[in-house]
């Protein structure tokens, strides 16, 4: 069973269509995404309707809770206070150009999944499995309580932008990185692979270029996103 997982798409359409064509090639059995599939990008819409038209299996991220339920803030923990104004921007534009269809749509989508294949169970979360907005950072405390009370196989999450997976004990976790805002230091969309086997699991993380200078160009035309956005994504920064 391979399981393409795609996370953080952020309102980047063009890094989404090419992330799915490039899974079109992989002989995939599912597709299932780890949820924010809008904010700091100028094309939530278009992510959103392309999500829903792919039927994708897709859990609700704290950006997509936060629009999607009409709340005045996306729940990340920023230190920085002009971080979080750039973020209350983003907010602000993001739920302006939303339609209602599409709010409602993510105010539907279900805060986790639990999947099985293979003798294997895999549960899907946007952060973790207490909160949607805590950070499973890679060798982190956060992770390590987490995965002791993991009662699956496999754990998927997204929200940190960053891939990997790494076992704790016989539990794996897996981060499924972002499509549409990396925070690998490089430009190019990323998501995993998860192929389960009935002995084994394996996981691969793949990196897909895309037209990012015309995302950012676009968060630079916009008269709400911070051009620093666009940055971000030419640089695949954090910061």
């Amino acid at each position: 069973m391979k399981i393409a997982v795609i996370s953080d798409i952020h309102s980047n359409i063009y890094a989404l269509e090419a992330v799915l064509d490039d899974i079109k090639n992989r002989d995939i059995d599912l597709v299932a995404c780890t949820g924010d599939l809008v904010g700091y990008g100028t094309r939530p819409n278009e992510v959103i309707n392309t999500i829903r038209k792919n039927r994708i299996l897709t859990i609700m991220g704290n950006y997509d809770d936060a629009i999607g339920n009409f709340k005045l803030v996306c729940g990340c923990d920023y230190k920085d206070p002009k971080d979080a104004e750039k973020a209350s921007l983003s907010m602000h534009f993001t739920s302006m150009e939303t339609t209602d269809e599409n709010k409602k749509y993510l105010s539907s989508l279900p805060k986790e999944a639990t999947l099985s294949f293979n003798n294997k169970t895999i549960r899907l979360v946007h952060g973790s499995t207490r909160f949607i907005n805590e950070y499973l950072k890679e060798d982190s405390k956060e992770s390590q309580e987490v995965m002791n009370e993991l009662a699956e196989d496999i754990l998927i999450c997204g929200h940190t932008h960053i891939p990997y997976a790494k076992y704790y004990g016989e539990k794996l976790l897996v981060n499924a990185g972002s499509v549409g805002k990396p925070k690998t230091n490089k430009p190019s969309a990323n998501y995993v692979i998860v192929n389960i086997n009935n002995s084994s699991v394996e996981v691969e993380i793949i990196e897909v270029d895309y037209d990012f200078e015309k995302a950012a160009k676009e968060i630079e035309e916009n008269d709400i996103l911070p051009n620093d956005f666009a940055r971000l994504i030419r640089e695949g920064s954090a910061k």
